[in-house]
């Protein structure tokens, strides 16, 4: 598994936790849930990994 990957698997897991601590998440709906958050976890690193390489172009 990729660096950015592996990433966006612990913070998504924080976050479910969170939500499921919270009651916005419950095990019925854990399914639909986790795969969307892990899709949107990723597309924002993935986004900051090019961000971060952009600037280092920069003069």
């Amino acid at each position: 598994m990729e660096k950015d990957a592996r990433e966006a698997l612990q913070v998504t897991k924080e976050i479910v936790v969170k939500f499921i601590e919270t009651g916005r998440i419950s095990p019925a709906n854990f399914s639909g849930s986790f795969p969307e958050i892990y899709r949107i976890v990723l597309a924002t690193i993935s986004g900051r990994q090019t961000d971060r390489n952009e600037r280092a172009d920069e003069p």
